[in-house]
C-alpha cells in the first residue's frame, strides 16, 4: 500500500496552492466587508475553563501548572462564542473573529479537528439582521473568487440570488412528513409522540431521545434536499434545540436560531442570543448529563460566562465555518485542500 505524500511535498503542494490562494483572496475580502460595517476584529484565547456545552462536542484538553505547583484543567475551545460574549457584556458592539476551533473525533471530506471559525456579533440587532449579513458573507466569497456557482457531489447552489427561507417544520413536513412542533410541548420534546411519527423512517434505538430521533431525522431526509439551486436558510429551530438562542416570543415551541446550506453543506449556525442566564444554566446542565450518560464524560460549566450572559445586551450572532465557505468558492471537493497546512491524514 502506497502512502500517500506529505501536505508539504511539492508537487502535492502545488496541485492545492490555487485553493489557498483563493483562501487568501476570500479572506481578504471579507476581512474589508466587516471593516466597512464597522466591526472591530478581535482575538480571544484558544485555552478554555470550558470548552463549550453541547451533548455531542467533543473537546481536546490539557492541564495547566500554575504558581505554586498546582495543575488546573484546560480545554481549547470548540468556538470563540463565550469570550466573545463576554465582549459584549463588557460593551462591545460590533466584533468578528476568524478564530481558530478545535474538535474532536472529528475528520473527513467536511471536517478537521482544527479549523477555522468565522464569528461575528451584533449588539441590539436582532437575528434576522445576522441573517442578511451571513447572505451577504457568502455572496461576496464567491465574488472574490469568481466562481458562479457552488458545486459539491452533484448539487449546485447559486449564492447570488435570493435564499430559499424554510422554518425547521415546514421541512420536516416537506421531507419527512412528520409534523414536528406537534411533538413540542411548550419548550421541551415529547419523545413518544416524535417516535411514533418516524417509525419507519429513521432508525430509533430505547437509548434515542428526543433530540437524537430530531437529528436522525434533519440528517438523513431533510439536510440532502437543503442548498439546492441557491442557499437554503432553515429558521426557527425548536425549542429543545435551541442551544444558546433565547425561544421566540410569538411561539415558545420554537427558538431564534437559524442554520444556512448550500449544496447539502451546513455553512453558518446562528442564533437571536439568550441573556437568560438562569435558563442558560439549566440548558448547560442538561446537556452535560446527556453527555456524561451518553459519553462518559462531562466539562465544567464557565461560571464567569453565566455571569457575562446576565449582563449581555441582547444580541444577533452567528457562527460560519470559513474553510466550507473557502471550498464552495474554490471549487475544492475536500476540505483539507483549502488548508494551508491540514492535520496528518492519520489524525
Amino acid at each position: 500500500m502506497n502512502r500517500i505524500s506529505p501536505w508539504w511535498d511539492r508537487a502535492r503542494h502545488a496541485d492545492r496552492r490555487p485553493f489557498l490562494e483563493a483562501r487568501r483572496t476570500v479572506t481578504k475580502a471579507l476581512r474589508a466587508w466587516f471593516d466597512t460595517q464597522g466591526f472591530v476584529e478581535v482575538e480571544t484565547g484558544v485555552l478554555q475553563v470550558s470548552p463549550g456545552n453541547e451533548t455531542h462536542l467533543h473537546a481536546l484538553s490539557t492541564t495547566l501548572m500554575i504558581p505554586g505547583g498546582d495543575q488546573v484543567a484546560r480545554h481549547l475551545r470548540t468556538s470563540p462564542e463565550f469570550a466573545c460574549k463576554k465582549l459584549l457584556a463588557a460593551g462591545e458592539q460590533k466584533i468578528v473573529e476568524f478564530a481558530r476551533a478545535f474538535r474532536d473525533r472529528e475528520h473527513g471530506v467536511l471536517h478537521l479537528p482544527e479549523f477555522t471559525m468565522l464569528e461575528w456579533y451584533r449588539a441590539g440587532s436582532s437575528y434576522d439582521v445576522v441573517i442578511a449579513d451571513c447572505i451577504a458573507v457568502i455572496a461576496i466569497a464567491a465574488q472574490a473568487t469568481g466562481i458562479p456557482r457552488f458545486s459539491f457531489r452533484g448539487r449546485q447552489a447559486d449564492p447570488f440570488v435570493e435564499p430559499e427561507r424554510l422554518t425547521v417544520a415546514a421541512a420536516f413536513d416537506r421531507f419527512a412528513g412528520i409534523d414536528l412542533l406537534s411533538t413540542v410541548v411548550g419548550r421541551e420534546g415529547d419523545r413518544p409522540a416524535l417516535a411514533a411519527a418516524a417509525q419507519g423512517k429513521v432508525r430509533i434505538t430505547d437509548d434515542d431521545n428526543w433530540s437524537d430521533i430530531f437529528s436522525k431525522v434533519l440528517v438523513e431526509h431533510v439536510e440532502p434536499h437543503l442548498g439546492q439551486g441557491r442557499l437554503t436558510v432553515l429558521f426557527e429551530y425548536p425549542a429543545p434545540e435551541a442551544a444558546l438562542a433565547r425561544v421566540s416570543p410569538s411561539d415558545n415551541r420554537v427558538a431564534e436560531r437559524f442554520e444556512i446550506y448550500a449544496c447539502g453543506v451546513e455553512l453558518a449556525n446562528g442564533f437571536g442570543e439568550l441573556t437568560d442566564a438562569a435558563e442558560q444554566r439549566i440548558r448547560f446542565v442538561q446537556a452535560m448529563n446527556d453527555k456524561q450518560r451518553r459519553y462518559g464524560e462531562r466539562y465544567p460549566l464557565d461560571e464567569d460566562f453565566l455571569a457575562a450572559v446576565a449582563r449581555m445586551p441582547e444580541a444577533g450572532g452567528v457562527a460560519l465555518g470559513l474553510d466550507r465557505l473557502v471550498m464552495l468558492a474554490s471549487g475544492a471537493s475536500r476540505i483539507d485542500q483549502v488548508v494551508w497546512a491540514p492535520p496528518a491524514e492519520d489524525a
